[in-house]
């Protein structure tokens, strides 16, 4: 059990540390500069190789992608972008493991994404995708994004999924800051 509590306390710490980075560098820095340092934080706390921070645009809903390892040659694209950007569907939803976080507000992690009753696929030359982990970014009930993790080196289980929920409220206020708050 003390293990477990020094984990815990570590995880805590840690969490800790980004909120002072955060405020510390907060004026004057970007989403973009801000996002890189959640997705460092998210994915070496749950040992994830790799991970995807993703807004709610405020004015159309899309999902947008803003920091992000690289999957694809198409995420080189994405980074020359700025961004990866998600439609909504018509019907307001986004679809498929991705999608799923925001469409429900809730989190998932499974250890065999390919056959998840959600997934639809990987885009052609994706790298294999072997663990996936997803938690809505909300604030106040409103949810403003996600983050996404996924080829963890163990097996994802609840305990990764909270320490990413524990990210995503720290990053719900930086979102709330610079996208909502004018």
């Amino acid at each position: 059990m003390a293990g477990k509590d020094e984990a815990l306390n570590s995880i805590n710490e840690k969490i800790e540390e980004l909120k002072l980075q955060v405020s510390d560098i907060m004026p004057g820095s970007s989403l973009k500069e801000v996002s890189e340092i959640f997705l460092e934080v998210a994915t070496g706390l749950t040992g994830s190789q790799h991970g995807y921070l993703a807004f709610v645009d405020p004015e159309n809903g899309d999902s947008v992608g803003i920091s992000f390892s690289h999957l694809t040659g198409a995420c080189q694209m994405y980074e020359d972008k700025g961004e990866a950007r998600f439609k909504v569907l018509k019907d307001g939803r986004y679809g498929g493991l991705l999608g799923y976080s925001l469409d429900t507000g809730k989190s998932l992690h499974t250890n065999d994404p390919t056959n998840h009753p959600l997934s639809h696929g990987l885009p052609p030359l994706h790298e294999p995708v072997k663990s996936f982990l997803s938690v809505p970014v909300i604030y106040q009930g409103d949810i403003l994004g996600q983050i996404v993790l996924g080829n963890a080196a163990k097996e994802y289980t609840p305990h990764e999924v909270e320490i990413a929920q524990k990210v995503a409220e720290v990053y719900a206020v930086v979102l709330k800051k610079l996208l909502y708050t004018k």
